[in-house]
């Protein structure tokens, strides 16, 4: 078994893609179109490594509610990265917003950012 994708409720597609793929530099990899306005709108991480996200246009009240607050303002995505000098400063370049410099844990480099939206992502070099 391997986790395919993962669900992120967000506003508006378009708005979604111009961060996820051009300042994140994630890949898209479907965008289609199935009616009423609804899409099918994939993004991968550079590479092909690990789940896709399901870029899921919010339609009700609820889920516009939940878009940015997915997992109750705890980090709840993490980025993985084999250089992480070089990434940070890429996606600094790109107007990535970073909540903090990075630090070093026992576990690797770390450094907080958000999307457009407040959800809060890890982006990390795993320790050695």
């Amino acid at each position: 078994m391997r986790l395919g994708l993962i669900t992120l409720v967000v506003p508006d597609y378009d708005q979604a893609l111009a961060f996820y793929r051009d300042q994140l530099g994630f890949a898209l990899a479907e965008d289609t179109d199935l009616g009423a306005g609804k899409r099918w709108v994939v993004v991968v991480p550079p590479g092909g490594g690990g789940a896709g996200l399901l870029l899921a246009k919010a339609v009700t009240p609820e889920q516009a509610a939940r878009a940015g607050d997915q997992t109750g303002g705890r980090v709840g995505f993490f980025l993985y990265v084999d250089d992480f000098a070089c990434e940070h400063a890429r996606l600094l370049a790109a107007g990535v917003p970073f909540e903090e410099a990075p630090r070093c844990e026992p576990y690797g480099t770390v450094a907080v950012f958000r999307d457009p939206y407040g959800n809060r992502w890890d982006l990390i070099e795993p320790a050695p």
